[in-house]
């Protein structure tokens, strides 16, 4: 991306911690075109008609080379594609056969089935602050539990848990700028294949609980392995994002915070409303047009990039009143945090589940005194957008 141009802006760290007056600004052109080709689509009702446009490509085969993507995926390593790079009737074939054993209509148990277990989780993590006088929410908390659930879900031993989250956080520097980001999760992503490999065959011979076992007779091991992977880093990097941004933003609202703690009810429309207005997936920049687009006035040319801007058309004031205020009691509040279209976040309940555990119980059971810092340090990655650590100071920790 050319320096200067506000997607350079927004993909530099110094703007991480509050990259929401960029989007302000981008939104006065809906749809913006970038120095290099690529566009920039920002506000809500466009952005919604885009997730569903046939025209726009999630295959990676339709990318143009010579265009910076962040947020892309280390290197496959030979292996095909998983579902989220691929267009229909692909993608159809490969969500839905993934969505078989781990969800509705057909498994509708199985994410219930993890609940007491992810509970269990919970309980150990906060049990683990007491005697403390300061946590970092990302490390003690938010951090370990996701990698668990996907563990989980995928059927890894206990004692292997412990690996996934060093790969996990190798991953996801993949997807950030600099030689070194790409080369640990070059080296993580061999490791993690290796390791996949084995246990995808030893779940072919030998089923055991978890995903990995009932979806082994209908996928390939190359497609098996490739969705393996995206469950890791797409499952575990937001929901880490999305526990840490919805504590950050109820410290800073300490009058939301108290009425949470004397009405619990209000955690449905309170992760729903951090889900909008700290989005823990900022935009999708990896699409691509298929054919010419005409939208907001503009022709989007065929082979273009294109940046769905997800976060910006949350803010969009035309579809929210008010879009810069945090307010949980917001209504008709259909935000973009998970995405939308064929492409919506299969992971999604997962991470919704996960939230309403985690957030209730942190806040039920720990008596924050204050942040340590504000703003805190932020991962490099301007996708997944979240912070690296969150050091809080406590005063105590009840049953």
């Amino acid at each position: 991306m050319t320096p200067g141009t506000i997607s350079a802006q927004i993909t530099d760290y110094a703007n991480r911690a509050d990259p929401y007056p960029l989007y302000a600004e981008l939104r006065k052109t809906p749809v913006r075109r970038e120095d290099d080709g690529t566009y920039l689509v920002s506000t809500y009702y466009e952005v919604r008609s885009l997730a569903g446009d046939p025209r726009l490509s999630n295959d990676t085969s339709n990318r143009p080379p010579d265009h910076a993507r962040p947020g892309q995926p280390a290197p496959e390593g030979g292996l095909p594609p998983s579902f989220i790079f691929t267009d229909p009737p692909e993608h159809d074939r490969l969500r839905n056969t993934v969505n078989r054993p781990f969800g509705p209509p057909h498994s509708p148990r199985f994410l219930d089935g993890l609940r007491e277990e992810l509970a269990n989780v919970v309980t150990e993590l906060l049990d683990a602050f007491d005697g403390k006088e300061q946590v970092d929410i990302v490390q003690d908390f938010s951090y370990p539990l996701p990698v668990t659930a996907i563990c989980k879900v995928l059927g890894v031993p206990r004692e292997d848990e412990a690996r996934f989250h060093v790969w996990a956080d190798a991953l996801a520097s993949g997807v950030d700028p600099g030689a070194d980001g790409q080369e640990k999760a070059q080296r993580a992503r061999q490791d993690l294949g290796a390791y996949l490999s084995d246990l995808i065959e030893t779940k072919r011979r030998r089923p055991g609980p978890g995903i990995l076992s009932a979806l082994a007779p209908d996928m390939t091991p190359a497609d098996l392995e490739a969705t393996a992977v995206l469950l890791l880093v797409a499952g575990h990097e937001t929901t880490v994002n999305a526990i840490t941004n919805t504590t950050l933003t109820l410290l800073r609202h300490p009058d939301v915070l108290q009425h949470f703690q004397k009405d619990p009810d209000l955690a449905i429309p309170l992760i729903e409303e951090v889900l909008r207005y700290e989005p823990p997936v900022q935009f999708v920049p990896w699409t691509t047009a298929l054919a010419d687009i005409d939208i907001a006035d503009t022709t989007i040319p065929k082979g273009s990039p294109v940046w769905l801007m997800l976060a910006a058309a949350n803010r969009d004031p035309k579809r929210f009143k008010d879009p810069d205020r945090f307010d949980p009691d917001r209504k008709d509040n259909e935000h973009l945090g998970f995405y939308t279209g064929i492409h919506y976040c299969f992971g999604a309940p997962l991470a919704r589940m996960e939230l309403h555990l985690a957030v209730p119980e942190l806040f039920r059971r720990v008596k924050f005194s204050r942040l340590l810092e504000d703003p805190p340090p932020y991962r490099p990655n301007a996708v997944l957008r979240g912070p690296r650590h969150l050091p809080v100071a406590i005063e105590g920790l009840t049953a």
